[in-house]
């Protein structure tokens, strides 16, 4: 009798492990599965911030493109320009023209 309830017991405590044991394999199983779907998910993630990063230096070269346009627009702008932005110009010369005739007057002495 006793050796039938140790069998009865071993049977129990190995139903048990094998029952752990498939309920182990089923989490390894979906933790598989998560790895590889965060893997997918990552492989994705670096190839959109890869263009976005490219989108960005496209952009920043365009940004510079069209800085020095509008400087060079400003410029000829000042050249041809307004009536305000000609006698603006016209101020900046004439104050040129003093402090270098000052620095001459201040050579001769």
């Amino acid at each position: 009798m006793l050796n039938l309830l140790h069998y009865v017991r071993f049977f129990e405590l190995m139903k048990n492990l094998l029952q752990i044991v498939d309920s182990l394999n089923e989490k390894l199983q979906k933790l598989l599965q998560k790895q590889s779907n965060l893997r997918s998910q990552n492989e994705h993630l670096t190839q959109q911030n890869l263009k976005l990063k490219q989108q960005i230096e496209d952009k920043q070269l365009q940004l510079e493109n069209l800085q020095n346009e509008f400087e060079s627009l400003r410029i000829a702008k000042a050249i041809v320009g307004s009536k305000e932005d000609k006698h603006i110009t016209k101020l900046k010369i004439n104050a040129l023209v003093r402090e270098i005739d000052k620095c001459i007057v201040q050579l001769s002495d």
